[in-house]
């Protein structure tokens, strides 16, 4: 709940309608970079736009462009985001990591599903350290899992402190005692 309302209240997103925050429907990797971007201020990217999915005037569009200016993305190819796809838990985590400069962890995590040489080893084991997720019990951090709107943007209101948020949300989906 908290970390809803301090998306919303900060900007980082609007519900899914006026009454809706749609929770448990996927995240994007559309949305994951837009939130992550509007959440360091909706900076204006100056790089060239290096994918053909990608379009100039898309919700995206410089968030995008952002990101991969920032190293935060390289996309799914050279020439691909893919941003309808589904955005994974790994890549989530990895995305924050990165934007907030790569951080070494302090020790690798002992998730049984998370390799040692995964792309998102190091991600996962400094979103630990630093109380953004604990995994999803029993042991696992569900890296292929499909990251939730819900679980996005508790990654990252936790990623910026937990913030404290006052008010009441007008999510009918939203209940007062989760997330």
């Amino acid at each position: 709940y908290n970390a809803v309302m301090w998306a919303v209240k900060s900007g980082v997103t609007k519900g899914t309608s006026a009454t809706t925050f749609s929770p448990n429907a996927p995240c994007t990797r559309a949305q994951m970079v837009t939130f992550l971007w509007r959440a360091n201020g909706s900076p204006k990217a100056t790089g060239a736009n290096p994918f053909t999915d990608v379009q100039a005037g898309s919700y995206y569009y410089d968030a995008v462009l952002w990101a991969v200016e920032k190293g935060i993305t390289s996309g799914t190819s050279a020439v691909t985001f893919d941003p309808n796809g589904i955005c994974t838990r790994a890549q989530a985590v990895t995305f924050l990591w990165r934007a907030a400069g790569s951080p070494a962890p302090k020790s690798m995590n002992s998730f049984a599903d998370v390799p040692a040489d995964a792309y998102y080893a190091k991600a996962v084991a400094w979103a630990v350290e630093n109380g953004i997720t604990s995994g999803t019990g029993g042991g696992k951090f569900s890296p292929d899992a499909t990251c939730t709107r819900a679980q996005a943007v508790t990654f990252l209101w936790r990623a910026n402190g937990s913030p404290a948020v006052s008010g009441n949300a007008a999510f009918s989906d939203v209940a007062t005692n989760a997330y």
